[in-house]
């Protein structure tokens, strides 16, 4: 599509520049209109559609991300289509080169989501975990049952669930309490083996058989024959075992497994790896998802209750629509989706200090500038630029030159922590946006939207 970017008189050179400089020309025509205001991030959609003249080839108009309003007025004005581009000039070529394909988002891994001590919790907060659970992308809610006790309120659990629609199994190896639920409405038990297969075909529901002894995988043999003889539906389990205790080998079961039965439905339980494992889970989440998808294990089991692992449910349903791509498009999983980057950015931009200095020499305005790159932080107005990796330093000097008030100035230091952070763990740092988390991220309102006033904007 003809596309026409537009910007403010500050930002100018930047666009024209980050233009130049992609590594492959733009597939489509474009134009630039340099709008007569300094600051970007000041237009506004009623003053843009005043003040643009829109040639009659333009298509599409890409206004710049970190404008406030919606752009429904300058798309009716025009007739053209409008899109909000990056809040931050750095981001464009990525804006523009890695839209996910159109297909991308499918995804054939089903996520199960225990609900851990499931019968010390009250119905109410039975129904609000599960809410969370699903509302982060669990497809089916397990009821985590405890071992040498029976849970005589289970049907109430299950049909509370139930009437919300949604999907419930048990996790339980009591006879009893299984009966309880799968009568209530839960489809499917977890597990089964040769300790209670006998009870199974009395259930009517799909149940997981699992080896008596994970290291063992013939110990499985029986229970599979036993349950194919009965006519109870049944996916495998080979055990995922945590590391030190067996990991690599057990990763190995479920190749054989496969091997051994091709036809059959495989479930692997993450949250042995995810929750025993003292690492940020969303590295780990991905990996697993992926060895699932090349295997063709289509269930996984998690839990989200060690603080390093509490948005597993949320990473794997990320993962599965990556891993889904990547092994059906046979492509790498990378720049298609980066909500699982979370610690760091997927790549630092570095504007240099020549672009700095040259941006400082062309601000007029009071309004402070704040950058962060290169170990050093940037605070930059009409009047002056101070740059130091110290921010009490840096902030010291500001004050010395240019007094603030109490408001600015804990403006001044919120910004200069959060590019502290982002200079620290190697991201982007964007002035009045917030830092990208990933999935993670938690919704900013930048100083403007908080206030009326001005923003203090980048250029």
């Amino acid at each position: 599509m003809h596309t026409l970017f537009i910007t403010g008189k500050l930002a100018a050179p930047a666009l024209r520049q980050v233009l130049a400089e992609l590594q492959s020309p733009l597939p489509f025509p474009h134009q630039i209109a340099v709008l007569n205001i300094t600051v970007a991030a000041l237009m506004t959609p009623g003053w843009v559609a005043r003040h643009l003249q829109v040639p009659d080839e333009i298509e599409r108009i890409v206004v710049p991300g970190n404008t406030a309003g919606e752009w429904n007025e300058l798309a009716a004005a025009t007739g053209k289509q409008v899109e909000r581009g990056p809040a931050d000039l750095g981001d464009l070529p990525e804006w523009l080169g890695t839209a996910r394909p159109r297909e991308y988002g499918s995804h054939d891994l089903e996520i199960i989501a225990e609900i851990n001590g499931a019968p010390r919790l009250g119905l109410a907060e039975l129904e609000a975990q599960a809410s969370d659970l699903i509302t982060a992308g669990a497809d089916l809610i397990d009821l985590g049952c405890e071992p040498g006790h029976t849970w005589s309120e289970i049907g109430d659990a299950v049909r509370c669930l139930r009437d919300r629609g949604w999907r419930v199994s048990v996790d339980s190896f009591n006879p009893a309490e299984v009966a309880a639920a799968v009568r209530a409405g839960a489809e499917l038990v977890l597990s089964v083996n040769g300790s209670n297969v006998a009870a199974a075909a009395d259930w009517g529901c799909e149940v997981v058989a699992i080896p008596d002894v994970p290291q063992e995988l013939d110990t499985l043999d029986a229970t599979v024959a036993a349950l194919t003889r009965h006519g109870v539906p049944h996916r495998l389990d080979p055990i995922l075992e945590p590391i030190g205790f067996g990991f690599a080998n057990s990763l190995g079961r479920y190749l054989e497994t496969r091997r051994c039965f091709p036809q059959h439905e495989i479930m692997m339980g993450v949250g042995n790896l995810t929750e025993l494992t003292e690492v940020d889970s969303a590295g780990v989440n991905a990996i697993l998802a992926g060895f699932c998808q090349e295997v063709g294990i289509r269930s996984v089991l998690t839990t989200a209750v060690a603080n390093w692992a509490r948005g597993s449910i949320r990473e794997l349903d990320v993962a599965r629509r990556l891993m889904f791509h990547a092994v059906r498009a046979r492509v790498p999983p990378k720049k298609l989706d980066d909500r699982l980057v979370q610690l760091r950015d997927r790549k630092v931009r570095q504007r240099g200090t020549t672009a700095l200095a040259d941006l400082a020499s062309r601000l007029t305005d009071p309004n402070f500038r704040l950058f962060a790159e290169a170990g050093e932080l940037h605070a930059m107005n009409g009047r002056l630029h101070l740059h130091d990796d110290d921010p009490f330093k840096l902030f010291a000097h500001l004050q010395s030159l240019h007094p603030v008030t109490p408001d600015h100035a804990f403006y001044l230091g919120y910004e200069l922590a959060k590019a502290v952070t982002a200079l620290t763990l190697g991201k982007n740092y964007v002035q009045d946006q917030p830092l990208n988390w990933g999935l993670s991220t938690r919704a900013e309102p930048s100083h403007r939207e908080r206030t009326g006033e001005p923003p203090r904007p980048t250029a």
